[in-house]
């Protein structure tokens, strides 16, 4: 489980394609600290697994679902990535529970700069909609932040100077595709309330 919370961003040093998989190697001084084989570590939102780790790198291997429901398909040598490792048993729940398995991606639909903060805008898949609320948590890259405004089509958030200076959503501009969680508890609500509804849960 990870908590939104980003603890640097990383870097892809380098990305081989294998057909339906792809193998990521990947730069994060921080997170491969103590890092060992079969480690998780959240890569722009979607939990990876470490398959080998020298220095301050690693590398993971990315299944083909993976590639099609996130946009971890479109990184490339260079490209920066949001990095979290799992959060310990006892710590602090900074952000929202997080699982690292991405339900859709959005797209930067605009981003509206002012003094202190920005607004960002993210276009927001029709099935996802109804998990999303106004002042609710949601994972855009694998940073927990808090819904500003929530529409069927779309929802913008709030990124204070130490979000845009130390994640990607610093870099991202209009067009650009974001890994999209939205709250497992409304998931698990809704399922309840079904179950419910069709007198499977009494």
């Amino acid at each position: 489980m990870f908590t939104g919370i980003v603890e640097e961003l990383g870097e892809i040093t380098a990305v081989e394609h294998l057909g339906d998989a792809a193998r990521f190697r990947l730069r994060g001084p921080v997170v491969t600290q103590g890092a060992r084989h079969g480690d998780s570590i959240a890569v722009n939102g979607v939990c990876l697994t470490v398959v080998e780790h020298e220095g301050d790198e690693f590398t993971a291997d990315v299944m083909a679902e993976t590639l099609k429901r996130s946009s971890l398909g479109v990184l490339t040598v260079g490209s920066r990535v949001n990095l979290e490792r799992p959060t310990a048993v006892g710590a602090r729940l900074g952000g929202h529970i997080v699982q690292g398995h991405v339900d859709g991606t959005g797209t930067i639909l605009d981003r509206a700069p002012s003094e202190h903060w920005e607004i960002v805008k993210i276009s927001l898949p029709a099935d996802l909609a109804r998990y999303v609320v106004e002042k609710g948590s949601i994972t855009v890259d694998g940073i927990s932040l808090t819904v500003v405004e929530a529409g069927d089509e779309h929802f913008t958030v709030s990124l204070i100077p130490t979000t845009l200076a130390l994640t990607t959503l610093g870099l991202k501009q209009p067009g650009d595709p974001v890994n999209l969680e939205v709250d497992v508890v409304a998931k698990y609500v809704e399922r309840l309330l079904g179950d419910r509804a069709r007198g499977a849960v009494r």
